[in-house]
């Protein structure tokens, strides 16, 4: 019930967290993964038979208007779907709009979830199961789901209004136009309303908003979600507003005890948990792992976190989600623009803080002058770019891999800093305590790209012992380094100059974006020491590469083909790799995370391939750099439409790469 969004559904992914014991096999372990009771839910008694079928894997997109709550129902959804020891991985896509008018296509916001009985790495291509809550949501997902699938439509919403609105002349109910499909007509408003009755201070009207309950009580019902964790967290979001609370609880009681009692659905489905390792499990999101792994970092370093932003889409997640932790000495700014909260970043570095600052899209910019002052005042500092399609406000929700090259080279002057990129949404925690470990120890800004997708998207993460966390020294300067004096710009043996914090007897020295002498920090013109600091400001990057894991190449059966990828192409490259594999195909693939510098083995895996082929969310950036730096003619499958990459679409490609390469190897012989 109320407003949807990408932030609107008040779960912090992981509200539910399973534990699997030792000799449990899956992250169920039943019903005690639960830390806290669960009240019960009513169930009407059926005489109607109901059969149940197995699943190994479904896909589930739920669509509506903006304003139904779908990313709220998708969410909790999810929640539960990880709860009881699914794998899983979402996809959530809503408009860009405040609030497009509504039934219009414009308008739809929808919510996808690919869950299994095995290991999942992307939210699924086609879609098992639509839920439609309105023409223009059938409108606008109908082409993608798969022919035979299941159409959950709310039938109260095909009104004549509604469908003009999506551009429908006739009812797609009526027309023939779901005659390949399951379809499953459900009045879900009008028995919303009629569950709701007697509710004080909820008037029909309000009682309609609670719809997505009711679809939500019905799809957990099909696919033998346990109704009692939707329950508890319904009683505990909405205890503040009683009529809301009992509205939406009504809701999805009747929506569960529909699937259970109607003769409209004979048959309900089941999916066995996935198998994984004993620990402690928790559901979360590409955000929420970024500001656990900052978090993290400033356990370990004992340094205070200062996260400083500009409310921008979908950054600004972040910024909400760090600013709940408080009770971790965590301090949030809402700069007045992008400019000042890179600069606040900046400052509390400076002042012997963990700074980070982030944004997307056009954020970047803003902030290239201060990450410039950053490499040049040598100081450890953050920026997370949380990718979006651009260029300029572009499309602010959907997602892209397309500033690889900026955050590489985006700035004026020989400018180098440290790269990374996370691979699904639990690894943005990880990138996050690794980059800020790296700024730490070499005394430079990182620059962190995520995107719209893994910020979004959710999937199980297993939670680490904060005690295997590499320990972080920030080894602050105490004294006087060089003949009694202090040199601001002496370096270690890793080329990091020293911390000095301000306010330490004897360790004055000056700052700026002037260039430094070497040494003494002191400004200087000269040509000789202008190309000196250059070259000492790159090779400290370069050395960064010694101390990261050097590039793994996953290759069982000895290929000819390397696929090669970086950011969230991940999951959708192996699933490829997966499925061509199990057709008797040879591929190899391999995945960076560092990016600027590239591991210390990357020459000699690109060029151990006779092919190399790099998928990516752009127009061909990493091709672009690979190509440049190793002389490998390296194949590009680009994409940018707003949409993550698909296993799917990646396997036909790699099997038109090996089918040509077949018939050239079968041309060379028959010349023979």
């Amino acid at each position: 019930m109320f407003a949807d969004g990408p932030d609107d559904s008040g779960w912090m992914p992981g509200d539910f967290a399973t534990t699997v014991g030792v000799n449990s096999p899956t992250t169920a372990a039943g019903a005690a993964g639960l830390t806290t009771a669960l009240p019960t839910i009513a169930v009407e008694s059926s005489n109607v038979s109901k059969a149940v079928e197995e699943k190994e894997r479904v896909v589930v997109r739920f669509a509506g208007d903006s304003g139904d709550g779908i990313q709220l129902a998708g969410n909790r959804f999810a929640a539960v779907t990880a709860l009881i020891g699914n794998d899983l991985v979402t996809l959530p896509d809503f408009p860009a709009e405040i609030r497009a008018p509504a039934g219009t296509v414009a308008g739809v916001s929808a919510f996808q979830i690919h869950f299994a009985s095995r290991d999942v790495l992307t939210p699924g291509g086609q879609p098992n199961v639509l839920v439609a809550m309105n023409p223009a949501a059938l409108k606008v997902n109908l082409p993608e789901l798969e022919r035979g699938g299941i159409v959950l439509v709310n039938e109260d919403g095909f009104t004549k209004p509604n469908l003009r609105k999506a551009g429908y002349e006739e009812s797609p109910l009526e027309d023939g136009t779901l005659d390949d499909y399951q379809v499953l007509r459900v009045p879900m408003t009008s028995m919303t309303v009629r569950a709701t009755e007697g509710i004080d201070g909820v008037s029909s009207r309000e009682a309609s908003r609670s719809k997505n309950f009711f679809a939500l009580g019905l799809v957990s019902w099909m696919y033998s979600r346990p109704a009692e964790p939707t329950a508890a967290w319904i009683e505990t979001k909405f205890a503040s507003t009683q009529a809301v609370r009992d509205a939406n609880l009504a809701a999805f009681r009747a929506g569960y005890n529909f699937g259970e009692t109607a003769e409209l659905l004979h048959v309900h489905y089941e999916v066995a948990p996935a198998p994984a390792e004993p620990g402690t499990y928790r559901a979360v999101n590409g955000s929420t792992a970024t500001a656990l792994g900052l978090i993290a970092a400033s356990v370990r370093s004992g340094l205070p976190l200062l996260y400083a932003s500009y409310p921008i889409t979908p950054a600004s997640e972040l910024l909400h989600e760090l600013s709940r932790q408080r009770r971790f000495g965590v301090r949030t700014m809402q700069a007045e623009d992008e400019i000042a909260a890179a600069n606040i970043a900046l400052g509390a570095a400076f002042g012997g803080q963990l700074g980070v600052t982030a944004t997307s899209g056009p954020g970047m910019d803003l902030k290239a002058e201060t990450i410039g002052l950053a490499v040049t005042l040598e100081l450890p500092m953050l920026v997370i770019d949380v990718q979006r399609a651009g260029p300029s406000t572009g499309m602010p929700t959907k997602t892209e891999a397309a500033d690889l090259l900026m955050a590489i080279h985006g700035r004026h002057g020989e400018s180098p800093l440290p790269v990374l990129a996370a691979a699904t949404p639990a690894d943005c925690f990880y990138v996050a305590l690794e980059a800020a470990r790296i700024a730490i120890d070499y005394r430079t800004p990182v620059i962190v790209l995520s995107d719209t997708f893994l910020a979004n998207s959710s999937e199980p993460w297993k939670v680490p012992s904060a005690h295997d966390l590499p320990a972080i020294d920030p080894a602050f300067a105490t004294g006087p380094n060089a003949d009694g004096q202090f040199m601001p710009y002496v370096r270690d043996e890793r080329f990091a100059r020293p911390w000095a914090l301000p306010g330490t007897p004897g360790l004055q020295h000056v700052v700026g974006g002037l260039e430094k002498e070497d040494g003494t920090g002191h400004i200087s013109y000269e040509p000789a020491n202008h190309a000196r600091m250059t070259e000492l400001r790159a090779a400290k990057i370069a050395a960064i590469a010694e101390e990261v894991p050097e590039l793994a190449v996953d290759d069982p059966d000895g290929a000819d083909l390397l696929v090669l990828g970086w950011g969230s192409s991940y999951g959708a490259i192996l699933g490829a790799a997966r499925r061509v594999r199990r057709r008797g195909g040879k591929v190899a693939c391999a995945h960076l995370r560092h990016l600027n510098p590239l591991p210390r083995n990357t020459a000699e895996v690109v060029r151990g391939y006779p092919r190399v082929l790099i998928p990516e969310m752009n127009t061909g950036q990493l091709s672009k750099i690979i190509r440049a730096e190793f002389l490998v003619d390296a194949e590009s499958y680009t994409k940018v439409e707003g949409l993550p990459l698909f296993s799917a679409e990646l396997d036909e490609v790699i099997e038109a790469r090996l089918a040509a390469r077949a018939t050239k190897a079968n041309g060379d012989r028959s010349k023979r």
